[in-house]
């Protein structure tokens, strides 16, 4: 049984990066299923649902921001992927990953494909569920931090989320490593 993984907030300024892995069925398809990306966010909600149903395996697993900051948004989404692989039961016998980069996971043969999640369905079942998790986490964090506006940009450094980030500073959970302003002397200014 060959499980695909991918991760989902890999780009983002705040929130964990989350991954998931999905072995699927042999004879499993459904006409929505690509890239997340490629889909809206009601399309994605209810496949999510789809391949959850139907799925052999699936689980999601995330690293936390403080996590990120330490080992670096490469290694933090490689340990997500690798965390929600310890999930799975059963088992996969094989590991295909979206992107060009991981580390072997176990003793399980692994194999990497750029723009995977558009080319094999289990992939795209991880970008799937890997992304409705998190952007369900993300809306639960917006009621906490509203000034940050992750009810609409999740985390991502869209130009709102960055001028919320100038008005009001950083919270807990974004990425202190990440370049959260263009200018980050706007801190200085701000006396954050």
């Amino acid at each position: 049984m060959e499980a695909g993984t991918d991760e989902a907030g890999r780009g983002c300024l705040a929130g964990p990066v989350y991954a998931a892995a999905v072995i699927l069925p042999d004879d499993f398809s459904h006409p929505w299923l690509n890239d997340s990306k490629q889909l809206s966010e009601k399309r994605r909600m209810e496949l999510r649902g789809v391949i959850m149903d139907s799925a052999v395996a699936w689980s999601v697993a995330s690293v936390s921001p403080e996590e990120i900051d330490r080992m670096n948004i490469l290694n933090a989404s490689i340990e997500a992927m690798h965390r929600a692989l310890a999930a799975l039961d059963p088992q996969p016998g094989a590991v295909i990953v979206d992107g060009n980069r991981f580390r072997p996971y176990m003793q399980i043969p692994w194999q990497t494909f750029v723009k995977g999640d558009g080319r094999f369905a289990n992939i795209a079942a991880a970008s799937v569920l890997a992304k409705t998790e998190r952007d369900i986490y993300m809306l639960e964090m917006h009621k906490h931090y509203p000034c940050y506006h992750w009810d609409k940009n999740k985390g991502y450094p869209t130009a709102d989320h960055r001028a919320a980030i100038a008005k009001n500073g950083p919270c807990p959970l974004h990425r202190k490593t990440f370049k959260l302003l263009p200018h980050p002397s706007l801190f200085d200014d701000l006396g954050f």
